[in-house]
Order: C-alpha cells, then structure tokens, then sequence
C-alpha cells in the first residue's frame, strides 16, 4: 500500500499476499498438466497476458465506457470536487480524476492501477439519494481501494480465470471436448481432460477472487469510516443505497449487474445470492462492523 493517512489493513495485505501465492501455485499446476497431456498453450498465454496488460493500463478507461461516465470539472461539479479535495488533503494522496455516470441506479465505484492513474465515479442517481456526509463516507470508501492498489491487484488476480476460461472455450469450440482426439488409440481424451481442469482451475480461482473481493470491500469500509470519523455516515449510506436499489426496475439492474466487482453496493434485485459467488460481504456484516468502529471512537 502507498503510504496515506488511511489506516493500513494488515488483514488485507495478508489476504493479497494469499490469494496471490495460491493463485501462482495454482497456475503452475495448471500450466504442468496442461504440457503433461501435450498441450501447447503459448497461444492462449499470450492472448490472456495481452487482456491483461489491457485491463491493466487501461482499466479507468473501460471502466468510464462501460459504465457511460465522463469526467468532470469542478465548474459542473463543485461539490462533488470539494468533497474529494478534503478526502484528498485528509488522506494525503493525489487527487483522483472526478466522474459522473447518468445512471439511476445508486452507486460509485474508483478504478485505477495506481493513485496517479485514478479515477472516482458516482451515478447521477446517488448524488440524488445521499446527503454531504453520507456521500462524503460513500467516497472515502472509494478512495482507500486507490490507495489499497485494490484494482491492480484483483486485475492480477484474475489472470488465472481469463487463461483457464479460455482454454474451456478452445476445447469446446475445437471439438475437443467429445473426445474424439486422443494421444494414441488407448490414451486418455486429451479435449476432456483441458475442459475438466480448466473448468476446476476457474472455479477455484473464481471463489478466491471473491472471497479476496469481499474481504476488501470491508477493509475500505473501515478504512473510509477511520479517515472520516463519521462510521454512521456511511453506515446511513449503506442503508440507504441498498434500500434503493431494491425499488430499481429490474432491467436496470441487469444492465448493472455485471460491474459488480467495482461498485459501492452490488446492484441486485432483492434477492439474496449464496455468499461464496458474492463480490460484497452482506450488509448486515457491513454495518455491525461500522457499529463496533463506533463504539470504538467512542471510547
């Protein structure tokens, strides 16, 4: 983590390191049975690398097209800036570039590889759901996966998902997967052991970004309540953001649904979703936490 004023999360940084060396073991064994069945996959690491490094330099980019934001100045924006210069100064950290996406669908969401390469999104719909104070909390939670490196680090994290996802679709597509390919008359269908340990490598790779992604979205919480000192501001803001979700159409939802990883809140319908798929812990976890870092500061 970049040194800031946001409190540092041992928690996280032991999670990252983790997931990371997990992931790395998890690749090699990948890449192994991949050559033990004769399998050439340079091509697929190249092409998976090549989305990587893309989504890497480029992920504050794809993320305003995707999600339709534009960035602002503080001529059509004063508040919103004002708010994040006193995070900013509070944190001391560069100011991130400052974005507005014309959605109703109550959210933000910060992107970036690194704090010179930031960028702080809210939607059109939360600035008309949140007071100062609770919009205040809502990006002092954005800002601390800047200075967290969060997104570099779940970009990395995924690699082992893109190249395992991959490798599925060219075992499918291939005509691999029946089995009709085999090393010799008596081998072993070379298609339907890529498609099986591919399809086990994803799963597995899956469920750790996950956990990983819930984990983080608590450490932000606590580290934008410490920073702020306001923990029921965000605890409000929480409340009420996932209140008004849960009364947008459900078509919106859908639309928003795949940017889940990014955003304050995940954008779902009311229905409860199994908690080891979830990239956000559940609320009621979020805000005991904000309650007992009230009642810490308060002491």
């Amino acid at each position: 983590m970049s040194r800031t004023r946001f409190a540092p999360d041992r928690g996280l940084t032991t999670r990252m390191v983790t997931t990371m060396f997990l992931l790395g073991l998890l690749y090699v064994a990948f890449v192994a049975i991949l050559i033990a069945v004769g399998v050439r996959a340079v091509v697929v690491l190249v092409i998976a690398g090549g989305f990587l490094l893309v989504q890497y330099f480029l992920s504050d980019k794809i993320a305003l097209f995707a999600m339709h934001g534009r960035e602002v100045s503080p001529q059509e924006a004063p508040e919103l800036h004002g708010i994040i210069d006193r995070l900013s100064a509070m944190a001391d950290m560069p100011k991130p570039r400052v974005a507005i996406a014309d959605s109703d669908v109550p959210n933000a969401f910060a992107t970036g590889r690194n704090q010179k390469n930031a960028v702080v999104c809210v939607t059109t719909g939360i600035l008309r759901r949140l007071d100062a104070q609770e919009l205040e909390g809502v990006l002092a939670h954005e800002m601390s996966h800047v200075a967290h490196r969060d997104v570099a680090v779940m970009t990395i994290a995924s690699f082992l998902g893109i190249v395992a996802g991959l490798m599925t679709r060219f075992a499918l597509y291939s005509g691999l997967a029946g089995g009709g390919r085999r090393d010799n008359n008596n081998g072993p269908p070379v298609g339907l052991i890529i498609l099986l340990v591919s399809g086990i490598v994803y799963a597995v790779s899956f469920l750790l970004t996950r956990a990983l992604s819930r984990y983080r979205e608590l450490a932000a919480d606590r580290a934008g309540a410490l920073l702020t000192q306001r923990p029921s501001a965000l605890a409000s803001a929480l409340t009420k953001v996932s209140g008004e979700i849960a009364r947008i159409p459900t078509q919106d939802l859908r639309e928003a649904q795949p940017f889940n990883a990014f955003y304050f809140a995940p954008a779902l319908s009311g229905q409860s979703v199994a908690s080891l798929f979830s990239t956000h812990p559940p609320l009621e976890r979020r805000l005991a936490q904000l309650s007992s870092i009230s009642a810490e500061l308060g002491r």
